[in-house]
């Protein structure tokens, strides 16, 4: 894959994630416009290596200046424009004027009733076995053994450690993400790194520690260089995630990020449509939010994946009060 696809994929991934603000945190803008074969414009003058560029900052090329045009016009012909801001913006609304009479509040999927919450996609039957048949797996612990002995797709081959899961076999809330970071694979346990801190801030701010959830990732490996997962690996760690989730039974699950959601709702939809519902997985309500490595690169999405952890904690007490 030549550097102006990764570019163009990665450019899709983050739009697809809802990202309205894209920050090259390594990559100028000036080097981007390379690999896509625009040339630097000579205004733009060098920049210090260290210093991150965010994608809003208009850049004028030698190939957007004679054309009037920015460097986003050139990404839309790499098929790779990010979203319009007015379609996904997360800028708060301006301030309405003291004179002016004040708006109703608006409620969001974190407080309105929840029957009311819209409901989303709709995976498999309440009691039908999500694993598509008879497993050899009669519990976690085989589950875990079969995991660390798996070659059925090569990430087995670099990887230090492999990561099954972990937490309370008997948890309520399931936690699923995308892939075990490079901590991870170093201690062979998910989210333990700087986004596995950040989920136990979350989880703490729903009155929930490790010890109450399991947590566990779409794959069992970690991918190299903490790349994205490929459509064959996942088909090939995804009955490990299916039949842990037959054995735990929770009452609910929180899908973080746009891997995880994908593959347990069967959908290419991106995270923006996925978000603010109640899905089922097998009569199961599962609730899309963003991924803590997501939160860590944009802050912004703190409030909006705040507002997604506290529907989920309604729906797990409401399942408890039945």
């Amino acid at each position: 894959m030549d550097a102006r696809e990764k570019l163009r994929r990665f450019l899709e991934q983050r739009r697809e994630a809802g990202e309205t603000e894209l920050v090259f945190d390594s990559l100028s803008v000036e080097d981007a416009m390379r690999i896509l074969g625009a040339g630097t414009g000579k205004e733009a003058g060098p920049r210090k290596p260290d210093a991150p560029v965010a994608a809003k900052e208009t850049v004028t090329t030698e190939r957007s200046a004679s054309r009037g045009e920015d460097w986003r016009a050139i990404l839309r012909e790499a098929g790779a424009a990010p979203p319009s801001t007015q379609e996904h913006s997360t800028t708060p609304a301006p301030a309405v004027a003291s004179a002016a009479p004040s708006a109703p509040v608006v409620e969001t999927h974190a407080t309105m009733p929840l029957d009311q919450v819209p409901t989303g996609i709709v995976i498999g039957e309440p009691g039908k076995k999500s694993a598509g048949g008879p497993s050899p797996y009669g519990s976690l612990e085989e589950l875990n053994a079969a995991v660390a002995s798996c070659t059925l797709c090569p990430l087995y081959k670099e990887a230090k450690n492999p990561v099954p899961g972990d937490g309370n076999p008997r948890a309520q809330l399931v936690c699923v993400g995308e892939a075990p970071g490079a901590t991870e694979d170093e201690k062979g346990l998910p989210f333990v790194g700087q986004a596995g801190q950040l989920l136990d801030k979350i989880l703490a701010a729903i009155k929930l520690s490790r010890k109450d959830v399991f947590i566990c990732n779409v794959l069992k490996h970690r991918p190299p260089a903490n790349r994205n997962p490929t459509p064959d690996e996942v088909q090939a760690c995804s009955p490990f995630l299916l039949r842990q989730l037959e054995l735990i039974q929770p009452h609910v699950i929180v899908a973080f990020g746009t891997f995880a959601a994908q593959t347990l709702l069967n959908t290419r939809e991106g995270i923006g449509k996925l978000r603010g519902k109640v899905h089922q997985y097998h009569g199961v309500p599962l609730v899309v939010t963003y991924h803590p490595a997501a939160l860590l690169r944009n802050p912004a999405w703190k409030r909006p994946a705040w507002d997604d952890v506290q529907l989920a904690r309604r729906l797990l007490d409401r399942a408890n009060s039945t």
